[in-house]
């Protein structure tokens, strides 16, 4: 019932989302902002715009870091950089971007393959104060010892430290790296396609969503590929009992990285 509300006032579909997943963050925010009643809290969502964005903010998952899975990172720095090389122009989506720290680990990526100045990647969320965070390249100082050593497990050529300026507690990133990132809003269940790209990168986001939802994500992005073009997904993540998968074949078994197939 909330989040038929939920849809029906501000247009966020949650409703197939992974049940046990989305209870559990309804209740963490429900105990946590101690409603005297789960009416009096589904009134406040329903009638205060500004609570309503931070129900969704509870509801939808933000945990992210620089190279994130480190040899993933150096599988595409091994396996996909030389295809995409071979265009005049890149375009990636990474979706579900969350803060943006791994849309700055793939600038890196690129900047150290040569290809970030005909790059463009578009970075999507469907929470917008996120992206704000994102759009800012600035991230606590007191993650980049942890970041540093993923970058250098990720197979990083460079000192870390040279694509960031320290300033107090704070580490800002190159100019050069996030002005070739669109940060954007986009809700991957209701919103379409926008482009055709090369690569889609969609990690540890559909692990929260039902069978179903998930399917239609996935049409959604092979439609939005390029013949031969790449899908990144997270460790957990497969496209096995999808109806998009016989469309593509993954490019090793230990990370989650798939190539469609050329019609």
């Amino acid at each position: 019932m909330l989040l038929n509300d939920v849809l029906e006032r501000y247009g966020y579909d949650f409703t197939e989302y992974a049940h046990a997943s989305i209870n559990r963050r309804v209740n963490h925010l429900f105990q946590a902002d101690r409603f005297p009643s789960f009416a009096e809290f589904r009134y406040r969502i329903i009638s205060d715009a500004g609570y309503a964005l931070r129900f969704v903010e509870e509801i939808t998952v933000n945990v992210t870091e620089m190279f994130r899975d480190p040899q993933f990172y150096y599988a595409l720095r091994q396996q996909v950089l030389p295809v995409l090389a071979t265009y005049p122009l890149i375009r990636i989506w990474h979706a579900g971007c969350s803060t943006g720290e791994e849309v700055y680990s793939f600038a890196i990526l690129l900047k150290e393959a040569g290809l970030l100045h005909k790059s463009v990647i578009y970075a999507t969320d469907i929470n917008t104060s996120v992206l704000e965070k994102g759009r800012t390249g600035i991230f606590p100082l007191s993650q980049m010892q942890q970041y540093s050593r993923n970058y250098m497990e990720a197979g990083g050529l460079e000192d870390f430290s040279s694509y960031y300026t320290a300033n107090y507690e704070y580490a800002k990133f190159r100019q050069d790296l996030g002005g070739k990132i669109i940060f954007s809003p986009h809700n991957l269940v209701t919103d379409g396609s926008f482009n055709e790209f090369q690569l889609i990168i969609c990690r540890n986001v559909l692990i929260y969503f039902n069978k179903t939802l998930q399917d239609k994500v996935l049409r959604l992005f092979c439609d939005s590929l390029e013949p031969l073009g790449f899908l990144a997904l997270g460790s957990k993540e497969s496209l096995n009992f999808t109806s998009v998968s016989a469309q593509f074949r993954q490019l090793d078994g230990r990370e989650k990285i798939w190539r469609k197939h050329h019609l």
